[in-house]
């Protein structure tokens, strides 16, 4: 499976930001599928999962901003993270995993991430 991610590299402000991963090589109806990323100088952070049933979940500290759409007719899906600050630099991987899990255990970094994108660096500057 191949994962591929993009969306704009510079997102201002308080604006949304929005990436979207295509999926080839396997379908988003099954596994499960996240969004993690890596400020700058820090680790791996949870943002979110979509289920193979569509079902999500959210990181407690990026839920009121977060949203996770899929399509599956395209096989895409989607990370909308609202109201952007400069805290929210970082490159953005989208990433699966085949068992899935509490959201405890990816927030703790207990899910094991079987294929990753490259991933896409995001700057958040007026």
């Amino acid at each position: 499976v191949q994962l591929q991610e993009s969306g704009p590299g510079l997102v201002k402000p308080s604006q949304t930001l929005s990436l979207t991963c295509t999926v080839s090589g396997g379908s988003i109806t099954t596994n499960y599928w996240s969004w993690i990323r890596q400020p700058p100088g820090k680790g791996l952070e949870w943002i979110g999962t979509v289920a193979y049933s569509g079902i999500t979940y959210y990181s407690p500290s990026l839920k009121s901003r977060t949203s996770i759409l899929r399509d599956t007719s395209k096989n895409q899906f989607t990370l909308q993270l609202s109201s952007v600050t400069p805290e929210d630099t970082a490159v953005y991987y989208c990433v699966r995993d085949p068992k899935g899990g509490y959201p405890f255990d990816y927030e703790t970094g207990r899910i094991e991430f079987d294929s990753w994108g490259h991933g896409t660096q995001v700057t958040v500057s007026s």
